[in-house]
């Protein structure tokens, strides 16, 4: 993928300025919004039952994350989920911390069944989804599992499950079951931010709503979040300042960044 096949999308969630439904954690409600509207889209907070499904219909994309399950939530995540697959509004799945409980993994299991457009999880939580990889080693949301060791996980994943798998990591893997990409942009100040993966989920979820096809939709949003965190590491002094700056380089960044740092691959 070329830096103005990017640039091309990135452009359109700015021009159409999709609205992303989001059923998210407490944790990272403010940092998913902002993602959001730094990158050009526009984010709603629908957590309700009486109304998640309404809200799906006027919506271009939901992202459903898990990261703080309680009954109420995970009720709204499944109808949400499945107005959705029923009105074709494409969704995203955030498998948060799926290794810690078997609560978390039936939940995951569920939701799965609901055929996400795309999952996003670390080395971990891809492991864990995929019943006949190694099992993950997770600690709580973290992973202890390397971007690349998930990716045989994340291929079966996405063939058996007719989706887009993204492992994040050092280096963020794509894949539809046959072609891979690899996005080797990013920076290790990210993982010193609560919810940066969280926000990128989001942010896949503006790109999907703008692009019908998923695997280059989910490569352009992950192209797009890896280089505004460099240029943001370049600003920061340390994690407080990265998550100002990172908004900054969202909503900043030019085809010319683009065409200096995009490091993209596609087999």
């Amino acid at each position: 993928m070329s830096p103005h096949d990017v640039w091309t999308r990135l452009v359109a969630v700015r021009e159409q300025a999709p609205l992303i439904h989001n059923i998210t954690n407490f944790v990272v409600m403010n940092n998913t919004a902002n993602a959001l509207l730094a990158v050009g889209a526009s984010p709603a907070m629908i957590h309700a039952t009486d109304e998640v499904e309404d809200f799906v219909t006027v919506s271009q994309a939901l992202v459903v994350n898990i990261g703080t399950l309680y009954s109420e939530q995970v009720a709204a995540c499944k109808l949400a989920a499945a107005r959705a697959k029923t009105v074709g509004v494409p969704w995203v799945l955030d498998p948060v911390g799926v290794g810690a409980t078997p609560y978390r993994r039936a939940v995951a299991a569920s939701l799965l069944r609901l055929g996400p457009n795309v999952i996003r999880g670390n080395g971990s939580e891809i492991l864990t989804l995929a019943p006949h990889a190694p099992s993950g080693a997770g600690r709580g949301v973290d992973s202890l599992d390397a971007s690349d060791a998930a990716l045989t996980a994340a291929q079966w994943l996405a063939s058996e499950s007719h989706t887009i798998v993204a492992i994040t990591g050092a280096v963020d893997y794509v894949t539809d079951g046959a072609r891979v990409a690899e996005i080797h942009n990013g920076h290790p100040l990210m993982a010193r931010v609560t919810g940066l993966g969280c926000s990128a989920t989001a942010v896949i979820g503006a790109f999907l709503a703008v692009d019908p096809e998923a695997f280059a939709a989910t490569v352009a949003a992950l192209a797009v979040f890896g280089v505004a965190g460099e240029v943001a590491a370049g600003w920061a002094a340390g994690p407080g300042s990265l998550q100002v700056a990172l908004l900054d380089a969202l909503y900043t960044l030019d085809e010319a960044t683009l065409q200096a740092k995009l490091r993209v691959t596609v087999r």
